[in-house]
């Protein structure tokens, strides 16, 4: 499928926190996502964008790749979570501003109960930047979940 949707459609990311531009491929195994670094992003830094938010990347490209396969079945995007990240390697400190990055991601597995890993990597002029395998969780009902986790939160409290 070569025409998506603009990427807001397929993630909950908004304002800076949105990091990816565009959904480039996407298939039941795998979704490939672009990055053009931002000159004003929240991360910026006079070097460039320290190449550890190379885990976020990652992780939102899995996010859009969850949020096609909903689309695919006419469902809403959900909320998900990184939960981490093994084996995290930078090939480069910093990405230069402007630069324009490849995000890919593969699904290694994928549970019933919302829990995924996925192999994943970031390329730059086609050469390998950063990879890690991502680990993340997508509730049945993210804002259920969400609420469930504030008021343990609040119990600890009282």
């Amino acid at each position: 499928m070569s025409d998506f949707l603009p990427i807001e459609r397929y993630v909950p990311h908004r304002g800076s926190m949105l990091l990816l531009d565009r959904l480039l491929e996407a298939s039941d195994e795998h979704a490939v996502a672009e990055v053009r670094v931002a000159r004003d992003g929240m991360f910026v830094q006079p070097q460039g964008v320290p190449a550890w938010v190379a885990i976020e990347y990652m992780a939102q490209t899995v996010a859009a790749w969850a949020g096609w396969r909903a689309a695919q079945k006419g469902e809403p995007v959900k909320i998900g979570f990184l939960l981490g990240s093994r084996k995290f390697e930078a090939l480069q400190p910093f990405f230069a501003l402007g630069a324009v990055l490849r995000v890919e991601v593969q699904y290694e597995l994928l549970g019933s109960n919302g829990l995924g890993m996925f192999s994943c990597q970031v390329l730059h002029n086609g050469q390998l930047a950063a990879r890690a395998r991502v680990s993340v969780f997508e509730p049945g009902d993210g804002a259920a979940y969400l609420q469930a986790l504030g008021s343990e939160e609040e119990k600890k409290h009282e």
